[in-house]
């Protein structure tokens, strides 16, 4: 089908020579910086590879030439997200704001969902959306790793979403699925099965996902539409056609970066304002925590942080969890993740979660054991290692950031998820 795409592009670039040329070319890589935990300046110091310059429309966000930057340890520890440049585009257009009531929709894998928690700054409610199970699993683990504490991760159909939480949310995303154009140089197979029929197929489905979108907008707030594609039918004409049937909509800017022209393999947003309507109040969660594991935490948490956690608590199934202020009712969703993972109770004792270790300020921790470059492999191995320190919890460390939790005994028992593990030495 590449001829066929060549054909489509030609037509309707007037300097498609050089299109055309950079298709021969390596694609530009990037990073984001996770600014939760650490500032991009210090995050430069720190990793292992050289930076090859800052991303203009990102001020978190480096071009690199490294092959694998998530094997360094830095990236365990949930420092930066490993994201294509032209990605990182769309959400600076929201405005998101401490405090704001934000849904991404299109979650998955996390790239744009963890930049929008970095806006937030820990403060406000967010909600994660992917309808594919598997996926969705993935955007957990990644939102996780950046340490993300006020998400409500889902698992729904957007048409469902939007029964819900009619005139909600102040700023939405819809990082729709597309025909992925501007993946051709990163995934070549992208262009073996592109096809005007899934052009065609893609432009219809995201009308639908832009429809429930519109429906759960809160008067004045915005909507950023993105996808990583070319076609007009995917760009332009839906963001044309969505002012056309929702005339409360204003489109206030619109951008597409190709990747001869700027430094991505390309991308297009279009921003838009919502001038009617009605706000809506959700529903408050009634917040119940288990007692036995409130207690049970509280006692553990005087042992392994310096300061206490402040805030709501609720117990989602066997799961103890610190929840964003004023969180709508959860009943009747498929949800995976409320808040910040605390852990749960296992009979007369609490066991910590994973997104404990990641989701805190590294300096609340009282015992860390800090690992040197063996140990850290070993660890993110699942391998036991050599005490560090008195018995009972700790966080194992590298350089001093987090990577999950240990305990200490006769040896330093390993308490990294197993699907995390690697399978072989950095």
């Amino acid at each position: 089908m590449i001829e066929e795409f060549l054909r489509r592009m030609r037509s309707i670039l007037p300097d498609f020579r050089a299109y055309e040329a950079c298709l021969q070319e390596g694609p530009f890589k990037g990073i984001r910086t996770n600014t939760l935990k650490i500032r991009p300046e210090e995050l430069r110091r720190l990793l292992p590879f050289a930076v090859k310059g800052e991303v203009s429309w990102e001020p978190s966000g480096f071009y690199i030439d490294e092959e694998k930057p998530g094997k360094t340890y830095y990236h365990d520890a949930g420092l930066f997200y490993v994201q294509e440049p032209s990605a990182m585009c769309a959400v600076p257009l929201l405005d998101v704001q401490p405090g704001d009531r934000v849904l991404d929709l299109c979650a998955a894998p996390g790239g744009k969902a963890t930049q929008i928690a970095q806006a937030m700054q820990g403060e406000g409610i967010l909600v994660l959306n992917e309808k594919i199970p598997d996926r969705a699993k993935i955007l957990l683990q990644n939102a996780e790793r950046m340490g993300v504490c006020n998400a409500v991760i889902t698992c729904a159909d957007p048409e469902a979403l939007a029964r819900r939480f009619a005139g909600y949310f102040d700023k939405i995303l819809v990082d729709a699925p597309c025909s992925g154009e501007g993946m051709m140089r990163k995934e070549p197979a992208a262009a073996e099965q592109w096809s005007e029929e899934t052009v065609k197929m893609c432009a219809a489905r995201q009308k639908k996902i832009m429809e429930s979108a519109a429906m759960m907008l809160a008067p004045d707030g915005t909507i950023v539409y993105s996808t990583c594609t070319f076609s007009r039918e995917e760009d332009e004409d839906n963001a044309d056609w969505f002012v056309r049937e929702h005339p409360e909509f204003v489109l206030e800017k619109q951008i597409k970066l190709y990747p001869h022209r700027e430094k991505g393999e390309g991308h297009f947003a279009a921003k838009f304002r919502k001038t009617g309507g009605e706000k809506i109040r959700c529903r408050e969660e009634k917040l119940l925590a288990d007692k036995k594991a409130l207690a049970q935490y509280r006692a553990f948490e005087s042992e392994f942080l310096l300061r206490r956690l402040e805030g709501e608590f609720l117990s989602f199934g066997e799961k103890l969890c610190l929840v964003p202020k004023g969180l709508f009712s959860i009943a009747g969703l498929k949800v995976l993740r409320v808040g910040l993972f605390l852990g749960e109770s296992k009979g007369n004792r609490f066991e910590p979660a994973h997104a404990l270790a990641l989701g805190i300020s590294r300096e609340n921790f009282a015992n860390v054991a800090n690992l040197n470059e063996e140990e850290a492999a070993k660890y993110l191995r699942g391998e036991e290692l050599t005490a560090h320190g008195p018995r009972g919890w700790c966080v194992a460390a590298y350089n001093g950031f987090p990577l999950g939790l240990g305990k200490n005994g006769d040896v330093l028992k390993n308490h990294y998820p197993k699907g995390l593990r690697r399978k072989q030495s950095v």
